[in-house]
């Protein structure tokens, strides 16, 4: 079996890899060519314990994370996790892959196919609110599938912005990174607007006019009662466009607005219908919603292995 760890993962995989891989998925998804049992999610106060099981023909896979919203408080990330990848035929356990870098590697392509799909070929501002490894990845993923010159960055923890950037400054180098004193600021000043954070109210102002002609894209809220969107965002959509119809149920960003009646369901369309169609849409106002599935992971764990084995990644251990 071989394993891989954070740096492994990234030096086996490039940004436009992952994004092809994640295309894939969601055409798989479309097609049906999967079995993907419901995400269990076992709960203990704010903290969360997600197993993701899935199978295709080639390979099957689990994924095991937990996720601590109070771990930025102590300095740790708010994800860990591990990922175990079998061969389909005969169950042999191939590979154990860090699994927090999965997930932030396989969210920001995700995110980066909703932009590619839902926002115009020629914006060129993005707003990020949360400077967690979700925001990270997601300002990454982004910057390559549009012509981002300005990047505007808020989070509530101000020196947190400032780490973010610097990090971000390596990886960016030709974007200019912003940093904004509030998130009507950021709104403002941004056509994409990207919420990464695991908040329990909206993190975007309750201002309609403000947000007509934005682009959302929103990762943060993986639970009913987590928020990120205000209300007023809702009667500006003509359609809601998620990443599994799951989302539904699990997030609040989803659940709630449809339960007061400001969308209704036949509004919510899963965006492997969009992106099988090929057609990218034009709106005046999007909105992007993901909540992630085990297929996503599935298939971005197979081309990390199949990479790491070409480039001889990873430790190799006896099973």
């Amino acid at each position: 079996m071989l394993i891989l760890n954070q740096k492994e993962i990234w030096s086996a995989l490039s940004v436009e890899e992952a994004l092809a891989a994640i295309e894939e998925a969601f055409l798989l998804f479309e097609a049906g060519d999967f079995h993907m049992p419901n995400r269990m999610h076992a709960h203990h106060g704010d903290n969360t314990l997600l197993l993701m099981p899935c199978f295709t023909d080639q390979f099957f896979g689990t994924k095991l994370v937990s996720v601590n919203p109070e771990n930025p408080k102590r300095n740790r990330p708010s994800i860990y996790g591990s990922m175990i990848l079998n061969d389909g035929q005969n169950g042999e356990p191939l590979a154990l892959i860090n699994g927090a870098a999965l997930t932030a590697f396989r969210t920001g392509a995700v995110g980066g196919i909703g932009i590619k799909y839902t926002t115009p070929e020629s914006a060129d501002s993005l707003g990020i609110i949360g400077t967690g490894m979700q925001g990270f990845t997601q300002a990454l993923f982004a910057c390559k599938v549009r012509p981002i010159k300005a990047l505007y960055v808020f989070d509530m923890q101000q020196e947190k912005v400032n780490e973010f950037i610097a990090k971000l400054h390596i990886e960016l180098p030709n974007v200019e990174l912003k940093t904004c004193n509030s998130n009507r600021e950021l709104v403002e000043k941004s056509q994409i607007i990207i919420t990464a954070t695991t908040s329990k109210q909206a993190v975007i102002p309750e201002d309609r006019d403000l947000l007509k002609g934005k682009h959302f894209i929103g990762i943060g809220s993986y639970k009913p009662d987590m928020h990120e969107f205000p209300e007023q965002l809702y009667p500006l959509l003509d359609t809601l466009y998620v990443d599994t119809p799951f989302a539904k149920e699990e997030s609040g960003d989803i659940a709630t607005p449809l339960k007061n009646g400001l969308i209704t369901d036949n509004q919510i369309i899963p965006i492997s219908k969009l992106i099988k169609s090929k057609q990218k849409i034009k709106p005046e106002t999007s909105l992007f919603k993901s909540v992630g599935m085990a297929l996503f992971d599935l298939i971005i764990a197979r081309e990390i292995y199949r990479k790491a084995i070409n480039l001889n990644i990873g430790t190799k251990i006896e099973i």
